[in-house]
C-alpha cells in the first residue's frame, strides 16, 4: 500500500498506523504487532485499548495496560471522540485491530462509532484507506458473518489471525509472527518474519 500523498513542500511524516486491542482472546497479535512496529523505522503507532482489552491483556499474557502503552509512540483514550485520529484530516496509512471482538467488528459494520476505535475505523474507511479487523470467534453465527461481508464491501479487510503451516513452525511464536508478517504485507511494510512461499517441494525419496 502506497502512504498517502502530500504537498512536496509539507514535512515529511512518518507512516502512521492506528493499531486497536479489543476484548477478543488473542491479545498477544496487537502486543506483538506493536513489538515488531517499533523496530520498524519511519513507523508512527497510534494505540488504542478497549476495556476488554485489558481484562485480556492481564487473563491471556499477564499485562497491565500501561506495560503495553510503553510498545506504541502515541496512546488514545478509548472514550476520547475528540481525538485527532477521529477525523479524516488525520493522516495514516490506516488501521488494524487486532484482536477484533465481534462486538467491535458489529460497530464497524454498522457505523456506531459508540468509541474512538470504532470511530477510528469508521474514518479509515469513509478516507479510502486500509483496515484489517483480526477477527476472532468461531463458530461465527450468521450475524457475525453478516457484519463481516458489510465490512468487506465498504473497503475493509477480515482477516482471521488462521495459523499457516507450510512454512512448518517450530512454536506458537512463529505462527504469531507468520499471521502478523501476512498482515504487515497487506501495508506494504518489508520485514523478514517468515521465510516466502516458493512452491511446493519436490519428492527428493
Amino acid at each position: 500500500m502506497v502512504a498517502p500523498s502530500r504537498h512536496p513542500d509539507a514535512p515529511q511524516l512518518p507512516r502512521r498506523l492506528i493499531i486497536g486491542i479489543t476484548g477478543a482472546t488473542g491479545a498477544i497479535y496487537g502486543v506483538r504487532l506493536l513489538q515488531l512496529l517499533r523496530e520498524m523505522p519511519g513507523i508512527e503507532t497510534h494505540l488504542l485499548i478497549s476495556d476488554a482489552g485489558v481484562l485480556n491483556l492481564h487473563q491471556e499474557l499477564d499485562m497491565r495496560r500501561k506495560q503495553v502503552e510503553t510498545l506504541a509512540h502515541v496512546v488514545h483514550n478509548v472514550r476520547d471522540v475528540g481525538a485527532a485520529i477521529a477525523s479524516g484530516s488525520f493522516q495514516s496509512d490506516g488501521m488494524i485491530i487486532a484482536p477484533c471482538s465481534m462486538k467491535t467488528l458489529a460497530s464497524v459494520a454498522n457505523g456506531l462509532s459508540d468509541n474512538l476505535i470504532a470511530r477510528a475505523a469508521d474514518v479509515v474507511l469513509k478516507e479510502r484507506r486500509r483496515l484489517v479487523l483480526m477477527v476472532r470467534e468461531t463458530p461465527f453465527n450468521l450475524a457475525h458473518l453478516r457484519n463481516m461481508t458489510s465490512v468487506t464491501e465498504m473497503g475493509g479487510i477480515i482477516f482471521p489471525p488462521l495459523p499457516g503451516f507450510y512454512h512448518r513452525p517450530q512454536n506458537i511464536s512463529e505462527m504469531i509472527d507468520h499471521t502478523l508478517g501476512r498482515v504487515l504485507d497487506l501495508f506494504a511494510f518489508q520485514h523478514a518474519l517468515t521465510p516466502r512461499w516458493a512452491g511446493l517441494k519436490a519428492d527428493q525419496s
